[in-house]
């Protein structure tokens, strides 16, 4: 599966902590895209679909939330609770966000602007395509990156 949780370097002194997330030093990719999510009920369920070329990497700025991902082998289950650690999410991973804490703040950095043909929202068409021909063709768009 597509998925690395990465240490990001902390500077800090008694007066407060700083991270710097930076593009093709910390973060892998060119950021095109950056949004957060916040102000999410505990029994709320976020996500639930995959990207056909999208990166991402999740920053829990604030709280913790559980993340289910799965690459169509099956589910892993990754808590972000740190905000000096940060998940990259490859392409072709099934994600479900939830048990978000009442202070939970998710900030996500994508290397594609927003685009609703790179979705995919039904779970029995992503095993499809993710046990199908056309994942070897999106591994491929995936790898080129």
């Amino acid at each position: 599966m597509e998925i690395e949780r990465i240490q990001l370097q902390k500077h800090g002194d008694d007066r407060g902590m700083l991270i710097a997330l930076e593009q093709d030093r910390n973060v892998p990719f060119d950021i095109r895209r950056v949004y957060y999510l916040f102000a999410t009920h505990n029994d709320v369920h976020r996500g639930q679909h995959a990207h056909r070329h999208l990166h991402q990497l999740a920053v829990p700025v604030r709280g913790s939330v559980t993340i289910l991902l799965d690459d169509g082998n099956g589910p892993v289950e990754v808590v972000l609770d740190d905000p000096s650690q940060g998940l990259l999410i490859g392409c072709m991973v099934w994600r479900e966000l939830y048990n978000f804490s009442h202070d939970c703040v998710l900030m996500v950095l994508a290397d594609q602007l927003y685009d609703p043909t790179d979705y995919i929202t039904d779970y029995a068409q992503f095993l499809r395509e993710a046990k199908g021909s056309t994942l070897q063709e999106g591994l491929a768009a995936c790898a080129v990156r």
